[in-house]
């Protein structure tokens, strides 16, 4: 039995924890709350700089925030360059071949890892994430001699064909969901006569929607943005996507400051929609993947 004049002693030193973790749980929410700020003020001025009049640009003091907000930037963009239209299809076109690819090709080798037994599994899949440690840029000439031997410069295969092989970091993704499915549930289809492809179709897949929503939004972030590899392999400004393009606009847009940051925020675009409708499927995805081996 604890004595009456010991209460009231540990009813202090609980209350003193408690207000230490208030007090640590404000100071973190304030840090992250400054940190969030300081990372959108980028995006909040190209904002404000698309919504603005030359002469409200180049003003010293700058202003924050537009006295008038000027929406024609964005339909003159549109009248004014033409090629605008066609760097957004092609980034459009090589991203949804990104995506695609990513998911058809890791997820089947992220099964046959998680799922499917074979001598030497194990090994085989740390000699596959062994090539996260090898940079892109020991390949990037090797690659570049092979795409021009099979005469694919200038051309989207070395944009589109790449992504159908598997990328080891989304496979290591999707293999780690993948291992927190029961086995019994394969078993069970087993039973009622599933191969390995019914299971992967029917059962493994619609159980893995926020891992493979997931690999989607890293994969459309990393093809949409993409710069290094259409500047390489494209070499027609009609081939071009909107991240190299936009170097083509710069020069036609001259100083136009305004108008360029309304390409740009018109370049973010897609990317803020495709998050923020997949953002609940992101997280899922990224906070279930364990670490099972």
């Amino acid at each position: 039995m604890i004595a009456a004049e010991q209460v009231v002693p540990l009813a202090r030193g609980r209350r003193r924890i408690q207000v230490r973790r208030a007090i640590g749980d404000a100071a973190i929410q304030l840090l992250l709350t400054v940190g969030v700020a300081i990372a959108l003020v980028p995006f909040f001025w190209m904002v404000s700089t698309s919504l603005k009049t030359m002469s409200e640009v180049v003003r010293v003091p700058p202003t924050l925030v537009p006295r008038q907000l000027v929406f024609a930037n964005y339909v003159t963009v549109w009248t004014t360059l033409p090629a605008l239209g066609g760097f957004i299809a092609n980034s459009a076109i090589v991203t949804a071949f990104v995506v695609l690819g990513r998911l058809i090709s890791c997820s089947l080798v992220a099964f046959g890892f998680a799922r499917v037994r074979f001598p030497g599994r194990d090994k085989l899949f740390l000699l596959v994430l062994s090539t996260l440690i090898l940079p892109e840029q020991v390949t990037m000439i090797p690659q570049y001699i092979l795409f021009r031997d099979l005469g694919w410069i200038n051309t989207f295969y070395p944009l589109i064909l790449p992504p159908f092989f598997a990328h080891p970091f989304y496979v290591f993704l999707l293999r780690q969901f993948f291992l927190g499915i029961p086995r019994e549930l394969d078993e069970a289809a087993r039973l009622d006569g599933a191969g390995y492809a019914r299971i992967f179709w029917s059962l493994i897949l619609p159980l893995s929607r926020p891992a493979l929503a997931a690999v989607a939004a890293l994969s459309f972030v990393g093809g949409w943005n993409d710069f290094l590899h259409p500047l390489i392999y494209l070499t027609a400004t009609s081939m071009q996507t909107l991240a190299v393009g936009m170097r083509y606009l710069i020069l036609d847009t001259g100083t136009q400051t305004n108008q360029l940051m309304a390409v740009a925020t018109m370049a973010l675009l897609p990317i803020v929609v495709v998050f923020f409708t997949a953002q609940k499927y992101f997280i899922q995805g990224i906070a279930l993947t364990g670490i099972k081996g």
